[in-house]
């Protein structure tokens, strides 16, 4: 009980041990590596579309019946969306099972508490 106390008041934790721990760090560049490759494959496929449209005749081309790529490619990006949002989640899980590693590595080291 005095352990949850001292996490959620702000003034118990030393926040500087924390940052310089292994754990944080290993926990920030694994975010970041996947924080930042979801996002460039997000922004390529998005500002895919209104490129390929604008610049070249590619997705004009009809894909089944009177149904041309780009409206396929409409609809992919739709899909990615929600396909990145629950890979995003369940990554998040990986996350929060890390972030627990770094707050009990520090309790048990006795790095958070006044």
């Amino acid at each position: 009980m005095e352990i949850k106390k001292k996490l959620h008041d702000p003034k118990h934790i030393d926040f500087e041990s924390i940052a310089e721990s292994k754990k944080f760090k290993e926990l920030i560049s694994t975010k970041k590596k996947f924080i930042i490759s979801c996002t460039i494959f997000f922004l390529v496929f998005y500002f895919a579309l209104p490129v390929l449209t604008s610049y070249s005749k590619i997705l004009n081309t009809k894909a089944i019946g009177e149904i041309s790529w780009a409206w396929i490619f409409a609809l992919l990006q739709f899909i990615m969306t929600w396909v990145l949002c629950t890979i995003y989640v369940k990554k998040a899980a990986s996350f929060d099972k890390l972030a627990e590693e770094v707050i009990s590595e520090n309790i048990s080291e006795g790095e958070v508490g006044a």
